[in-house]
């Protein structure tokens, strides 16, 4: 059974710092992972993604200040935020998937983690 696990949300003020890490496991193989985050009232976007061979992609809003990475021998992404800003308040989710194409909501995702940047 795949199982992806969030951690590392919080509030921080703007221009803070947090880490969010996921957890992954019941997955076979390395699979591309991203990370999405969803605002109140506003639909799931994507936000970061990597390959199984660690090409980045972002989200234009976040390029400079967010930065994916994964370990592979531990089956866990990285989403370091930095530069917080209030619009980056969101439930950010986990997802994992076997293909690069990071648009729509296939794959498995996690239970997500909430993110709240103060002005």
């Amino acid at each position: 059974q795949v199982q992806l696990v969030e951690s590392g949300g919080g509030l921080v003020q703007h221009g803070g710092a947090l880490r969010l890490s996921c957890a992954a496991s019941g997955i076979f193989g390395i699979y591309p992972m991203g990370w999405y985050r969803q605002a109140p009232g506003k639909q799931r976007e994507f936000v970061a993604g990597i390959s199984a061979f660690s090409t980045t992609s972002y989200t234009n809003s976040v390029k400079g200040r967010f930065s994916i990475s994964r370990d592979n021998g531990k089956n866990t992404v990285l989403l370091q935020m930095n530069s917080l800003k209030p619009e980056d308040t969101a439930v950010y989710y986990c997802n994992a998937r076997p293909t690069t194409d990071f648009s729509g909501s296939s794959g498995y995702w996690g239970q997500g983690t909430q993110v709240t940047v103060s002005s």
